[in-house]
């Protein structure tokens, strides 16, 4: 299997080469894309041995799509893309456990639930928790969807990925993934991945007016949905 993952990081110096190390050997190529980082994250991920992309404009959403131009002018296209966070709260090493459904169970749509009893204490904000909770319980209740998290480590075949034509440019990416999968009625699956507090400071959950754009976003994704 041709494997790739795509990791969006924005001033993530202290944490992207943990991240790359811990990614097992399977994978054929690690796309750090730099999201106007002002540290040496690019530097760093360069010594560790990604691939190291820049993206200007600020969003995860552009930092995702930036990856994806880059993986779609290749030759050789991959089989599953990964998408993964670098601020090293995830479990890297766990990769494995991600993608094993689609590879032995033919499965479109991998994500990491970050299941309470694998996180760490407070690697969750409260705000975190509820947004997780009520975006999930909107699409059961919309889709009869299955998800029970929102979670940044996650799988998905490349001609999938391509079929779904993200579009969303900062925190609605994950929502309007799960969305579009279910849209499209792909096969999917989630795994319970283990979770601890992230390295610095995060730039949405940890600022209030990132919790409220992110929240507006996700819920706007929703309803787009859910009655269109």
């Amino acid at each position: 299997m041709n494997i790739k993952v795509i990791i969006p990081a924005y001033n993530e110096q202290d944490s992207i080469g943990n991240v790359i190390q811990d990614i097992p050997n399977i994978v054929n190529e690690i796309i750090v894309i730099s999201n106007n980082s002002t540290d040496n994250t690019e530097i760093n991920a360069k010594n560790a041995g990604a691939t190291v992309l820049s993206e200007i404009r600020k969003g995860y959403g552009y930092a995702c799509l930036k990856g994806m131009d880059y993986i779609r002018k290749q030759k050789q296209k991959p089989d599953i893309v990964v998408f993964l966070d670098g601020d090293y709260s995830d479990y890297p090493e766990q990769l494995i456990e991600i993608i094993d459904p689609i590879i032995h169970k033919n499965i479109d749509f991998v994500v990491g639930a970050r299941v309470q009893q694998l996180r760490e204490v407070g690697a969750m904000t409260p705000q975190q928790v509820f947004g997780n909770w009520l975006a999930t319980f909107l699409m059961k209740l919309f889709f009869r969807a299955k998800f029970t998290d929102l979670g940044p480590f996650r799988a998905i075949k490349y001609d999938k990925l391509l079929a779904l034509k993200m579009q969303d440019k900062t925190y609605g990416w994950t929502v309007e993934m799960q969305l579009k999968v279910l849209k499209q009625k792909m096969s999917y699956l989630e795994i319970p991945v283990k979770y601890r507090n992230r390295i610095g400071v995060s730039k949405v959950s940890g600022t209030l007016k990132g919790t409220i754009f992110a929240g507006v976003k996700i819920l706007s994704w929703i309803f787009k949905y859910s009655f269109k």
